[in-house]
């Protein structure tokens, strides 16, 4: 049977506007707009529209001070620190967007679709409880898991594979074991968190899963990763649902990181994972970064070509530089302590 997917978009994402010269721009969804539309992917797809989230759904991840000092912003144009701009719409776009993301869940969660790509911006996994940071100012995939979670999903599972550590995300769950947080993310980089030894405190040690991986990591590398390490995993945790923070921004020819991931590293990347679930768990994907637009849109339609062909165990299997593979093995000792890994 032909699988769905719900497809949550605003005009209002391009209201947020960028500073001359700024990565995150309004261009990018310019670029996965139209990738999506040319793309030939098996599924059935529907268009949903957003909402704002409201304080209450926002609070279940954001210090209440912090969204009475973005209300403050609200039509206002400044900057929240040098990397995180605001327009007089930026405000309203990241409640937008983080209603997209709750959308989605909603849609899988109500079993209308099995997987929901949430096309936002301004990205959300560095939006920390208490702030705005790295371009986002509200955690939208947070914002998705809490809500899932309040609708009374016992076990879910994040997986972000921006190639900037979700740093705001890890905060949000590092001591809560009904939400898996599993990062793939290039290191030493900006926000300059996910060491391997970050593992969650409390009920939640081993609920926050570390991979960094350094410099010049492929194909090959991110395979190798989630074949060791994030579908064992997985495949122990069980979640219920299972959300993507999909940024683009490990693709080869971005400019804001060294990585080398190709359009098919990202769909293996995404396929692997699927392979990993029990059959009928619903998949959201919440657009993270991606600054060079070619690679965002042409990542992102075969991510989406994937998801029609269904889960996949097919990864890119060579000889890996010895960096990588001591990576590997730190992130995978480091894990071993709650997980078993072969």
């Amino acid at each position: 049977m032909q699988k769905t997917l719900v497809l949550v978009d605003d005009p209002l994402f391009c209201e947020h506007l960028a500073p001359a010269g700024h990565p995150e721009r309004p261009e990018r969804l310019h670029a996965a707009r139209a990738a999506i539309a040319r793309a030939d992917f098996d599924l059935r797809r529907t268009d949903l529209a957003t909402r704002s989230a409201t304080d209450d759904e926002l609070v279940r991840v954001h210090d209440e001070a912090y969204l009475i000092q973005l209300g403050q912003a609200a039509g206002q144009v400044g900057c929240f620190d040098e990397d995180t701009f605001y327009s007089a719409q930026s405000v309203a776009a990241a409640r937008a967007g983080a209603g997209a993301a709750i959308v989605g869940t909603d849609a899988l969660l109500d079993r209308r679709a099995d997987f929901a790509l949430a096309l936002v911006r301004p990205p959300g996994h560095h939006a920390r409880p208490s702030g705005a940071m790295g371009f986002c100012l509200l955690n939208n995939v947070a914002i998705a898991a809490a809500h899932a979670r309040a609708r009374g999903v016992e076990r879910v599972a994040i997986v972000d594979f921006d190639v900037h550590h979700g740093n705001g995300t890890q905060e949000m769950f590092y001591a809560d074991p009904s939400v898996l947080f599993i990062s793939l993310h290039q290191s030493p980089l900006y926000p300059g968190s996910g060491a391997v030894e970050e593992r969650g405190k409390g009920d939640g040690r081993g609920y926050t899963v570390n991979v960094p991986l350094s410099p010049g990591a492929g194909d090959a590398v991110y395979g190798a990763a989630i074949e060791r390490i994030v579908a064992p995993v997985l495949e122990q945790y069980r979640p219920s649902l299972l959300l993507f923070s999909a940024g683009f921004d490990a693709h080869a020819r971005d400019p804001l990181a060294q990585m080398q991931l190709s359009d098919h590293g990202f769909e293996a990347i995404v396929r692997r994972t699927l392979a990993a679930l029990e059959p009928g768990v619903p998949v959201g994907l919440t657009l993270e970064g991606g600054y060079d637009l070619g690679g965002l849109g042409s990542s992102l339609a075969a991510v989406l070509t994937g998801l029609g062909e269904g889960p996949s165990q097919d990864l890119p299997a060579e000889r890996l530089w010895e960096a990588h593979e001591r990576d590997l093995r730190a992130a995978a000792a480091a894990a071993a302590e709650l997980w078993k890994l072969s």
